[in-house]
């Protein structure tokens, strides 16, 4: 027995040195500056007591610049699994204490292990990221372990969700990894990702820039669309992570997490019956539609700052999840430019490869005219939302609250591009364009030889109006399956989704497509 006691010992001893960290010194240096340490972020985001730590004991071994002279606890990083609301999750943090949680070959390793076996069980992975960069005394093992991890990023995409968390500086190639998972959560003032930083700018370029207007939190939310998250603070991160996962499934070959509600499927909203304003170019807020229509009128929206004119959100109907695109009249008419088809389009694909129904909020004038936009390339990046509505197989419900013109009518997960139910307010306006533009193209010789040009116009207008500003002709042609009160949008939804739940849809077989990107 003193034997196997004086090995218990040992391991306590080994594991307590382990847990020491950068040290005393630099733990204290994390607390000055406001930060959780890479322990305390893991033990926040799991379930009290289930995380399990894998690989602690394992070490460099460079030798190269006095490197074997130098100890770095697990070697910078801290991986394993454990329950967030009792599903299985793997995660990885990054410890800036150890080295600057810089990566070097054993880091890769361990962070690879631990993605394979989030791949295999099934189960999502979050990767808290707080590293200085590559390992330079590694050389070409510390870019050989990104290059492993980045290959596990594409292998796992599609399959489990991967969520990143910028925790501090994320610099040079370490910023790929984040980019290539499906969300990717940044903390105000304190969290940064860019290529190069803002030193080697100025030598290289003679701009001067901050390390927040360059790469922080708002950067990234509101001009470049990398991140989908900008959060308050570390913890309130993790808090937003753990929402996001209550809406997922663990894996592709599962269906998203049902919870049952007290909302009635059949709530009638009185309200929504006078949001439509009667003047065609008055805008309106696309989210009133949306808090009244799912439960509780409770949405999880990632990218709230970037591409305004669109709206992407995550909610419940009768307990199912779904996720939402909606166009937003109150931002840019609603119109659909690069920005609004990048960021739609990756939500869609999101939401396709992990089983979650789609319902499609369209009021569109159409895509954003302009040279900018033409040059930027429109053509392409509004392309690929026609190609991943059609690749969708998931459930996909279509509602029309008011405009819906030319090629943004088909883009909005039109019936032609395989919306499996389509509903229209009585406001819709479907039709090639609006009236007052159609008139002009239609009627130009008869508008100018009139006595009355004025008068012959507006009579034209209201004859087109009458004509296609309204969801009949579509209805009878059977694009849109129901004209709808707008009070009783949230039961049509609902029992739709209900009716659809069981959908399955085969495609031809391929190795993948080629999507305009």
């Amino acid at each position: 027995m003193g034997v196997i006691a004086d090995k218990i010992r040992e391991l306590q001893k080994r594991e307590a040195k382990i847990l020491e960290m950068g040290g005393a010194k630099a733990l204290e240096k994390r607390r000055e500056d406001g930060k959780l340490n890479a322990r305390e972020r893991l033990n926040l985001l799991f379930d009290k007591g289930t995380f399990r730590e894998i690989d602690m004991f394992v070490t460099h071994r460079c030798v190269n610049f006095g490197m074997e002279k130098v100890e770095i606890p697990a070697d910078g990083v801290i991986t394993g699994h454990g329950k967030v609301d009792g599903r299985t999750l793997f995660a990885y943090s990054q410890d800036f204490t150890s080295r600057a949680g810089s990566l070097g070959e054993m880091q890769a390793k361990k962070i690879c292990k631990v993605m394979d076996m989030a791949i295999k069980a099934g189960a999502p992975i979050v990767g808290m990221n707080d590293s200085g960069g590559a390992r330079i005394q590694e050389g070409v093992d510390a870019l050989s372990g990104y290059g492993e991890i980045f290959f596990r990023n594409a292998s796992a995409s599609g399959v489990i969700p991967q969520i990143s968390a910028i925790m501090g500086t994320t610099a040079g190639g370490a910023v790929y990894s984040p980019a290539m998972t499906d969300w990717i959560f940044m903390v105000k003032d304190s969290s940064y990702m860019f290529i190069t930083g803002p030193q080697v700018i100025k030598s290289v370029t003679g701009e001067e820039i901050s390390f927040e207007e360059l790469g922080g939190a708002m950067a990234h939310n509101e001009k470049s669309g990398v991140a989908h998250f900008a959060c308050e603070s570390e913890e309130d991160t993790i808090t937003q992570i753990k929402l996001l996962l209550s809406y997922l499934p663990s894996n592709n070959m599962e269906d998203p997490p049902y919870i049952p509600t007290q909302d009635s499927p059949h709530r009638i909203d009185e309200s929504l019956d006078k949001l439509i304003p009667d003047n065609p170019n008055a805008s309106y807020d696309i989210k009133s539609v949306i808090t009244s229509i799912v439960d509780n009128g409770i949405y999880f929206e990632p990218h709230q700052y970037f591409a305004k004119n669109i709206v992407i959100c995550f909610a419940r109907m009768n307990g199912r999840p779904i996720g939402i695109i909606a166009n937003q009249p109150a931002y840019l008419a609603g119109c659909l430019d690069i920005n609004a088809s990048d960021k739609a389009t990756r939500f869609i694909r999101f939401c396709d490869a992990f089983n979650i129904p789609m319902l499609t909020i369209a009021d569109v004038p159409g895509y954003l005219p302009g040279s900018e936009q033409e040059w930027g390339g429109i053509i392409r990046h509004g392309a690929k939302l026609l190609w991943c509505y059609s690749e969708a197989t998931v459930p996909k419900l279509l509602l029309i609250t008011r405009k819906d013109y030319g090629g943004a009518y088909i883009a909005m997960c039109s019936r032609h591009l395989g919306a499996d139910m389509a509903f229209a307010w009585p406001s819709a306006q479907i039709a090639v364009m609006g009236a007052e533009g159609a008139a002009n193209i239609i009627h130009a010789k008869e508008i100018k030889n009139s006595d009355d040009p004025k008068e012959t116009r507006k009579q034209k207008i209201k004859e087109y109006e009458d004509l296609f500003s309204n969801p009949y002709c579509a209805a009878s042609r059977g694009y849109v399956d129901a004209v709808i009160r707008p009070a009783e949008t949230r039961a049509r939804l609902c029992d739709a989704l209900d009716a659809l739940c069981t959908k399955r849809e085969i495609r031809p077989a391929k190795k993948h497509g080629n999507i305009p990107v």
